[in-house]
Formats: C-alpha cells, sequence, structure tokens
C-alpha cells in the first residue's frame, strides 16, 4: 500500500502534466498544495522533497516550489554508484556500461555521416587540436575536452532526450574511471582515435565511421582487462 507521500508525488506529477507546466514554472503554494490533496505539511514535505532529488521540481527557499528541470541527473548518479558497486563485487558492471555507451554510440554513426554541418565538423577539428595540445602540455586530455567532442558530435541528431541520454552514459562512465579503475590511455592515440571518427563522418563513410568507434572502445575495453 503506497504512503500518503507517495500518493501526494503522483499528484504534484498529475497537475504538472494536467496544467501544461514545464521547467521553471511556479507550482502552486505548501498551503494551496496541502488543501487540494488533503494532506498534512510533513506528507507534503516528504513528496517534494522526493521529487526534488528526481529533478522533477525545485524547492527555492524563501521563493516557493517550481518545476525542476526534469534532467537525468538522478539516473546518471544512480548508474555510476551501480556500476562502482558492482565492479567492487566482481562484476562486469563497467564492461557493460561500456558495452551501453559502444552500441548507442557506433549504432548512431549511420545518421551521422556526411550530415554534418560545416561549423561541427570545423569545431570537432579544433577540439581534436585541443586533445594533442592537452596531451603534449599536461600528458592527457581533459574530460572536459572528450565531453566537448561527443557532445558536438551527437548535437546534429536533433534530438534533446538521445543527446541527454549519450551524456548521461559518458558522465557515469568518466564518474566510474575517476574512482582509479583502468589504465591510463595513450593521450596521442586517443586523439587520433578520434580524428579517425571525425575524417569518417566528413567522408560520410558510415561503416568507417562505426569501425573507429569500435577500435576506440576496444582500446578502453581492453585497457580495463589489463586492470
Amino acid at each position: 500500500m503506497r504512503s500518503v507521500a507517495a500518493d501526494a508525488e503522483e499528484k504534484i506529477k498529475e497537475l504538472i502534466v494536467e496544467q501544461g507546466l514545464g521547467p521553471g514554472d511556479p507550482l502552486p503554494t505548501e498551503t494551496e498544495l496541502m488543501e487540494s490533496f488533503g494532506v498534512s505539511r510533513n506528507s507534503l514535505r516528504e513528496a517534494l522533497k522526493s521529487l526534488q532529488a528526481m529533478h522533477i521540481v525545485e524547492i527555492r527557499r524563501g521563493f516557493g516550489t517550481y518545476v525542476g528541470t526534469m534532467s537525468l541527473e538522478p539516473m546518471t548518479e544512480a548508474m555510476a554508484f551501480r556500476t562502482v558497486v558492482g565492479h567492487r563485487r566482481g562484476q562486469g558492471s563497467l564492461l557493460e556500461l561500456l558495452q551501453l555507451r559502444e552500441a548507442l554510440e557506433a549504432g548512431l554513426m549511420h545518421r551521422l555521416a556526411g550530415r554534418l554541418p560545416d561549423e561541427d565538423l570545423a569545431e570537432l577539428d579544433a577540439l581534436v587540436t585541443t586533445m594533442h595540445t592537452e596531451v603534449h602540455e599536461a600528458g592527457e586530455i581533459a574530460a572536459r575536452t572528450d565531453r566537448a567532442f561527443h557532445r558536438v558530435l551527437h548535437r546534429s541528431l536533433d534530438n534533446e532526450l538521445l543527446s541527454e541520454l549519450l551524456d548521461a552514459f559518458w558522465s557515469a562512465f568518466h564518474r566510474v574511471r575517476a574512482q582509479g579503475l583502468g589504465t591510463a590511455a595513450d593521450g596521442e592515440e586517443l586523439a587520433r582515435m578520434h580524428a579517425r571518427i571525425v575524417d569518417a563522418v566528413r567522408a560520410g563513410d558510415a561503416e568507417a565511421a562505426e569501425t573507429a568507434v569500435h577500435r576506440h572502445f576496444d582500446d578502453i575495453r581492453s585497457r580495463l582487462s589489463r586492470h
């Protein structure tokens, strides 16, 4: 049997949908919600805190409650934590997460090959150059540069949910890697792998682009196995 707070959660979500509210829109006051749902302040606040943890609502102290960003951040946190726990228990959770990223990214190459606008290709070229510079100066590619590369590569898909999902998988994997799992990559080779992806996409060769993605993930898989 669901709790009163759980029922209030569902009613708040229904209210957001029925009223066509979006991120940043204000919700009724606590008093109004309590009266509308027939719940106590404690139950309502428990429901709001739970929804805030899921980024469905945002509680601004002294200002009220608003519709949240509804981002995939909670899923990213849960996925990263689940992967770390599984890995520490000797399970193949990190390789499973890697396989998930690979299947999704490689499968999208046929939609990207030959279809990226010139400005996106130029930005990808610049990011690859930045990768080489970072390797020369710091010995490794900065995470922000790698993340930017993947964001630019996929943004022409014009699918906000898909882009956010891809970014969530990237973020979860790199949070796990921050735990010290796996050996360091050869920075120069990693930069060249990214360059090969760009070259294949520019040439409109979906098969070569997909192969380049698989080789990139094969390298990561190999380093994880050595670890």
